[in-house]
């Protein structure tokens, strides 16, 4: 296969052979995707990411050496060598519940369940490149709905992400919401009657009053916050 520039360079870090096998065999299917390397544990992976440049990664949580977590927070912190910074989604399962959560704060694109179709992780890996965050399909809801159930009650950045969505609009919490719920920037627009174009500003609005870096922290902050409730 010849690479080109419009190619999403990806590398796949996971304990398991099978599991890259699998990952590979959906991935190099794409005219538009392709594998760059793969790795078995985190500290292959910052090898691995020194020298190759990638444009997401497939992170598990749960390697031997170093894990997935300790991996993002390097990797993202400047240890992954020079050059642009991939984006990671975190590969993971229901019974990871702490480490990914704190992936998403160290700087996580997204997480997705590894028994997710395959249309859905080639969705993420496109999603994450283009700069966005992957919070949107169902089952990544729930497990978000999930992490956040599993928060400790004394959470230390309670009472700063509090101020913050206090100095959010009626409109902004609106938008808010309906990211928290899933909802597209053109499904927001549909359900708040507005223009695309004015939810995408209340997105960047909302992101930096809240210090996120994505839509994936805004919304893991509005259940933090308990604006938005597991469930409802």
């Amino acid at each position: 296969m010849t690479e080109t520039a419009e190619h999403t360079r990806v590398v796949l870090v996971d304990d398991q052979q099978l599991v890259r096998a699998g990952l590979r065999m959906v991935i190099d299917s794409q005219p538009d995707l392709t594998v760059v390397g793969e790795a078995s544990d985190g500290l292959q992976a910052l090898r691995l990411l020194a020298g190759t440049p990638a444009d997401v990664v497939l992170m598990d949580v749960r390697m031997p050496n170093l894990n997935g977590l300790q991996a993002t927070e390097r990797l993202l912190g400047g240890d992954g060598g020079g050059g642009a910074v991939p984006r990671v989604v975190v590969l993971t399962t229901f019974d990871l519940d702490e480490y990914v959560l704190e992936a998403i704060r160290v700087g996580a694109s997204g997480f997705l369940l590894k028994d997710a179709p395959p249309e859905e992780l080639l969705a993420a890996v496109r999603t994450v490149h283009r700069g966005d965050a992957v919070i949107a399909p169902s089952s990544t809801r729930r497990l978000l709905e999930h992490l956040v159930t599993a928060l400790p009650t004394t959470d230390p950045h309670g009472a700063e992400a509090h101020a913050a969505l206090g100095a959010l609009t009626e409109r902004e919490r609106e938008v808010l919401v309906l990211m928290a719920r899933g909802r597209s920037n053109q499904e927001i627009a549909a359900e708040l009657y507005v223009a695309e174009a004015t939810v995408k500003t209340h997105v960047g609005r909302v992101l930096a009053k809240l210090g996120a870096r994505d839509r994936v922290q805004a919304v893991v902050t509005a259940y933090e916050t308990g604006l938005v409730r597991p469930g409802a």
